[in-house]
């Protein structure tokens, strides 16, 4: 249900969403599902190499993960009168897509699908859109239409219409994606929605922010402003090497005291589509090997969890400032085994999702081009700011993969931060 707060000046509404994974477990098909489709977090970053088309061509084609557990979802709707929809916020793609009716593939057939002839805004566009899998690819029609998140409308967004779906795509439980990242990695030059937003001046600030709680509470992710009541100290400010993805450069990665990973600085992405930190497979191998953990068959690494309290803890180095994540942080227990929370599959990136956001309240600022990070206020206990070496401030973060109910609140009115 939408819940309606009115406080200070502004207008929040929330909308419920849930974790992907958690509710496969739910379903007992998770184990199932990520050993048929087991993760690929790199795939949709091919873009790097030579997947980026441009407006004029008649198809856009874009990379896009088959990680059956792909963040969190919540409800929009599109048409006139709306449609409505689950769909993954995901920073690390730009185009919204869901099902239509034309679509009849079984993952078409268990979600919703939009159907253009009950929509009087509705109009065609003359373009092909095809979405390419690790398993699979989803291809479709674009089309323009209102686009309303929360109370938020956005006229004539272009959005990817599926006429087939991957099969991985059956048991998930969002009917689509809607990206966050830059219209310069949009397939088929579409405007992303939250450009449109820009454009269209249904925001005060070109900025958008993401809390998300611990094992419970709402968490929030806010269109347009920033919500100074969930995290505690400053923003730390760091800027975007790359405006296609949320792209940063990190110095290194050390673990007591020593250079660990990420040797001589890397590039790292914020990506609310990707649940672990994945990185270089020798950099996360050594890390893992350090704390010693071993990896099973489906690539977890697993320690163990009598452990923990010994385990070295693992320090991340972003634009002059250090963030450090205990052991209690990077694991997780499921069921009788822990597993931490670094996985490989990448070739030279690293992507920060989880452990990050959970921990720190994150604004993605198109002002500036900039990230910003501050502690959140379910930080784990026992976490404070200290100083890093050469006077910058240091922030402790933590890892939780625990499942949450998260909620989306969209500022519409003038920011409090």
């Amino acid at each position: 249900s939408h819940l309606l707060r009115i406080f200070c000046s502004h207008v929040v509404l929330q909308i419920n969403l849930y974790d992907a994974r958690e509710n496969l477990m739910e379903k007992g098909i998770w184990e199932e599902t990520r050993q048929e489709f087991p993760s690929n977090p790199m795939a949709k970053f091919n873009f790097l190499s030579n997947s980026k088309t441009k407006s004029s061509q008649s198809i856009g084609n874009e990379a896009m993960t088959n990680d059956a557990d792909l963040a969190y979802y919540g409800v929009i709707s599109i048409g006139t009168p709306p449609q409505s929809f689950k769909v993954i916020f995901d920073t690390g793609s730009s185009n919204l897509r869901v099902p239509s009716v034309e679509c009849s593939s079984q993952a078409c057939q268990n979600h919703a699908r939009f159907n253009p002839a009950k929509s009087s805004t509705f109009k065609w566009a003359n373009e092909s859109v095809s979405v390419q899998y690790g398993t699979g690819s989803m291809t479709g029609q674009l089309g323009y239409d209102t686009v309303s998140v929360g109370n938020i409308a956005v006229i004539k967004q272009i959005f990817g219409a599926s006429q087939t779906e991957a099969t991985f795509m059956t048991n998930m439980d969002a009917d689509g994606i809607l990206g966050l990242a830059f219209p310069d990695i949009s397939s088929s030059g579409a405007t992303p929605v939250f450009d449109n937003m820009i454009t269209q001046g249904l925001v005060n600030q070109s900025l958008f922010s993401i809390y998300l709680s611990g094992s419970s509470g709402n968490s929030v992710v806010s269109f347009g402003g920033i919500e100074s009541n969930y995290y505690t100290g400053q923003i730390t400010w760091v800027p975007l090497s790359s405006e296609s993805y949320w792209q940063v450069s990190m110095a290194s990665v050390t673990m007591n005291s020593k250079v660990a990973a990420c040797t001589g600085g890397c590039q790292a992405i914020v990506d609310t589509g990707t649940s672990l930190i994945v990185g270089p497979d020798s950099d996360i191998n050594n890390i893992n090997t350090l704390i010693g953990a071993t990896t099973d068959q489906q690539g977890d690494a697993i320690v163990n969890c009598n452990n923990i309290p010994n385990l070295p803890s693992v320090t991340f180095t972003l634009n002059g400032h250090a963030f450090t994540l205990p052991a209690s942080a990077y694991t997780t227990q499921t069921s009788n085994i822990c597993i931490t929370g670094f996985g490989t599959g990448s070739p030279d990136l690293w992507i920060l999702w989880d452990v990050f956001i959970r921990q720190f309240y994150t604004v993605f600022n198109r002002q500036n081009n900039t990230v910003g990070l501050a502690q959140a206020v379910n930080a784990v206990k026992g976490v404070s700011l200290t100083a890093a070496p050469g006077g910058c401030t240091h922030t402790t973060i933590n890892f939780l993969l625990t499942a949450v109910c998260v909620s989306l609140a969209v500022f519409t009115q003038a920011d409090h931060s």
